[in-house]
């Protein structure tokens, strides 16, 4: 049966099947060679969307916006500063006022809760650039990107995250891997793995798919044969500074290093959603310097720009992908 998104928002990757999420992949790569060989397609020209913004973003904006003008469409961008959503007005009501005006609405912020009411007053699809508990655009990129460097086949990869394993990147990770019949890792603390109903639901899924979730605080046993290797910042946006000492000495056991890469399989690539720390380049990574004496945090730099390195693949497919889903949503 033909997939048909039309009218759906985009929310988690829970609500979608297997079947969907690889013709968003499909359709993700048909964007990505439109784009490449300079063809137009403007498919959506006329239609206007509108992006809200609680919390900044350099690759989930100007994905949205560049693939919004790529498809010809109008769009409007709301900074946490530019809306009463939440503060003089509430959010059903801030749904259904733009759901008149747009076709259809991003939304990136802090509460899942709140996507989901968006959703149900917008009367238009509404997709999630991110909340605390999922980043499902990102996932459609990183597959594309696992697909790209593995074109045999992702199904029986073996799938590695390091680090804060209870985090929105991780826990869409686990999702679309569950979905997707890939083994799923999450290598980390172990009070910082995901929610146990997470886990459980995603290894329902394993069932049908073929795939499997291990949670483990061992190095060597996750990354041992890992296809893919990734990794995300130790304190996420949204959260207190203050977290910085005790999630550095929590998560430095779980840096992605050369003898973590070695661990892995020869043909093995390594993701990032970025922002990353892997050098004193940053206003953040200088001062985390000073005060811990640490150069690198979440990854090496050796690691962030050597040869396994696919992060900037990862993020220009975060642009193709975003284009897919809007697309299939809207058309």
């Amino acid at each position: 049966m033909p997939v048909n998104l039309s009218g759906r928002s985009f929310l988690k990757l829970l609500d979608f099947t297997p079947d969907e999420i690889r013709y968003l992949i499909r359709l993700s790569k048909q964007f990505k060679n439109l784009k490449l060989s300079g063809t137009p397609h403007k498919y959506l020209e006329g239609k206007n969307i509108v992006l809200l913004f609680e919390k900044t973003s350099t690759r989930t904006r100007c994905s949205f916006e560049v693939a919004g003008y790529d498809l010809g469409m109008g769009v409007t961008y709301l900074d946490p500063g530019s809306s009463q959503m939440g503060k003089k007005e509430s959010i059903e009501d801030t749904a259904r006022v733009l759901g008149r005006m747009y076709d259809g609405i991003e939304y990136r912020g802090f509460s899942q809760e709140l996507v989901e009411e968006l959703a149900a007053n917008a009367g238009v699809p509404v997709w999630n650039g991110l909340t605390d508990e999922f980043h499902p655009t990102q996932m459609i990129a990183d597959m594309l990107t696992v697909e790209e460097n593995f074109p045999t086949g992702i199904k029986g990869l073996k799938f590695v995250f390091m680090g804060d394993a209870r985090n929105n990147v991780a826990n869409s990770l686990m999702v679309v891997c569950s979905k997707l019949g890939l083994h799923f890792v999450a290598c980390g603390p172990e009070d910082r793995m995901p929610e146990e109903d997470l886990v459980a639901t995603c290894r329902e899924l394993c069932e049908e798919s073929g795939g499997s979730v291990t949670l483990t605080p061992s190095v060597e046993e996750a990354c041992t044969g890992a296809h893919v290797i990734y990794t995300d910042i130790w304190v996420s946006m949204g959260e207190p500074a203050e977290l910085w000492a005790e999630r550095i000495k929590l998560l430095s056991p779980y840096q992605v290093n050369a003898e973590a890469m070695a661990l892995a399989a020869d043909d093995a690539i390594f993701l990032h959603c970025l922002p990353s720390f892997h050098d004193l380049k940053t206003t953040i990574g200088a001062e985390i310097y000073e005060k811990f004496g640490l150069p690198e945090m979440e990854v090496t730099d050796e690691v962030f720009e050597g040869p396994r390195s696919r992060v900037f693949d990862e993020a220009e497919n975060r642009m193709h992908s975003i284009k897919a889903i809007m697309y299939a949503t809207l058309r």
